[in-house]
């Protein structure tokens, strides 16, 4: 299982930034297609932030960063 870690900064205050966890599920994502799909699964998570803007993001092993 991957996470997507992404680094969003509020778009009136850019100093003011945290990363989100966005887990996948699915036991069969490898690292290259979590990157691949990373730009749709970060695109439906503004539609419901739209006070943050995502400034980079990286994949990584599931329960480094979120706890699950």
């Amino acid at each position: 299982m991957l996470e997507l870690i992404v680094s969003v900064c509020l778009i009136d205050d850019p100093s003011r930034c945290k990363d989100v966890s966005l887990v996948y599920l699915a036991e069969t994502v490898t690292p290259m297609q979590c990157m691949m799909q990373s730009q749709a699964e970060i695109a439906k998570w503004a539609e419901g932030h739209p006070k943050w803007v995502a400034k980079r993001w990286a994949c990584r092993p599931a329960g480094r960063f979120a706890k699950i």
